[in-house]
């Protein structure tokens, strides 16, 4: 069906088609969500160390930051509703995967499961990309000065998933500590079923790259020699990293936002164990830090962050949300093992309004050196960037753990965040 060019069919399949695109930006924020604050309890009977977890953890984001460009190019090359489809099955497989790992009973010291989890990991990660085709669909069926309001739906989705994850994970855990993944299979199969029975075509063939039924053999065979070399350019993600940070008036801020992810995303990746090992937290205890995150970062984003711009401006929001981070990195190793569990929660909220002001902040900084015509690949390079410290950051922590102490990864995280603001505040001087 080409909804698109169809105006009657456009408001017929509206509605299917919202609810389509919010399941399955939910399903990708609620998959995560659910294991993510459980990962130390489900590796406890395979690898209960921190290089361990931090691989873990790092594998799916690597997973995500290679195959992410290719999953939007093939969405504009053969439509948004098999690859979402594909990308859909392939999180039930990796979920399916990981919850038989975890359930079945494994002789001591065995490598098999642990192989599988990386397996199960990776190939989450790589199905990872359902959210940039959904809001593809999203902008198919929204006229220009519309999108905005559409595209409103996926930070409602994601909010929810960062609210409802921790929460029913913690919860559920208390009854078996599988059955969080088991659930988050389990709506990834639903979402699948959604997907097929609700969502129609909405990028039709003739509004795809390949459909050139109008052109001669030269002028076909001139531009499949123009795309293939724009598509391994666009495919190339170190080479789109490169490119932005070499851009002389935002390629310092695009280091400090390379640097920030790296930081948090390392000491987040250990902050679960570090409660489990240090406080002798339990799930339920655990995940609801996490639950405290989500409520707090949505609030600030979707709420706060609006009037805060319009009242502060982006500099001085940036250098306050990472006072805020560093704060809360140096707050939770000085409780101690008192096991203040109202500190901690303290201490995590500061993290998540501080990363509320940060993350959108820093980004509309380098959005607005930017002329029109660039905002797309800086901002998908951004993306990338953002992609690369999640998966760097999480091993380096983790290794820190194990070698030089629990502690270490949010002192090293503090240190990295200080130079974010060098960077920033000078960044500001020269503006």
């Amino acid at each position: 069906m080409s909804v698109p060019k169809q105006p009657d069919a456009v408001k017929r399949f509206r509605i299917p088609i919202l609810l389509s695109a919010f399941l399955t930006l939910l399903n990708d924020r609620l998959s995560e969500s659910i294991v993510f604050p459980l990962l130390p309890f489900l590796l406890a009977q395979f690898a209960p160390d921190g290089r361990t977890l931090g691989l873990l953890a790092g594998s799916y984001a690597l997973a995500q930051f290679l195959v992410t460009p290719l999953i939007g190019t093939l969405s504009d090359r053969h439509g948004r509703r098999p690859v979402i489809a594909i990308c859909v099955c392939g999180s039930i497989v990796g979920l399916g995967i990981f919850a038989t790992t975890v359930s079945l009973p494994w002789p001591e010291a065995a490598p098999f499961p642990l192989l599988l989890l990386f397996v199960a990991r990776i190939i989450d990660g790589i199905s990872g990309g359902t959210a940039a085709t959904a809001g593809a669909v999203l902008a198919d069926i929204s006229p220009p000065d519309r999108r905005a309001r559409a595209f409103g739906l996926i930070g409602v989705a994601f909010g929810l998933g960062f609210i409802l994850g921790p929460g029913l994970g913690g919860w559920l855990a208390t009854f078996n500590i599988a059955l969080p993944v088991w659930v988050a299979t389990g709506f990834a199969v639903l979402n699948l079923l959604v997907v097929l029975t609700m969502l129609p075509e909405t990028h039709p063939p003739e509004a795809r790259p390949t459909s050139m039924q109008q052109e001669t053999a030269v002028q076909q065979e001139t531009a499949m020699q123009q795309e293939t070399a724009m598509e391994q350019r666009e495919l190339n993600p170190f080479a789109r990293i490169g490119s932005l940070m070499s851009t002389d008036s935002i390629g310092r801020l695009s280091a400090g936002f390379f640097l920030f992810f790296l930081a948090f995303n390392g000491f987040t990746a250990i902050l679960i164990l570090y409660f489990k090992q240090t406080f002798a937290w339990g799930p339920e205890l655990a995940t609801t830090a996490f639950l405290i995150v989500g409520l707090v970062a949505t609030l600030v984003q979707g709420v706060l962050i609006g009037p805060l711009v319009k009242h502060f401006g982006e500099w001085r929001l940036t250098l306050a949300g990472l006072g805020l981070v560093i704060a809360g990195c140096l707050l939770i190793p000085a409780i101690g093992s008192a096991n203040r569990i109202s500190s901690v929660y303290v201490a995590v909220g500061m993290l998540a309004f501080g990363t509320g002001l940060v993350t959108p902040s820093l980004r509309s900084l380098v959005s607005r050196r930017l002329g029109d015509s660039g905002q797309g690949a800086a901002l998908g390079s951004l993306q990338s960037l953002q992609s690369l410290g999640s998966f760097l950051g999480p091993p380096l922590a983790g290794l820190s753990y194990d070698v030089l102490g629990p502690a270490s990864p949010f002192a090293g995280a503090a240190f990295l965040l200080v130079i974010v603001i060098a960077i920033v505040a000078n960044s500001c001087t020269r503006v």
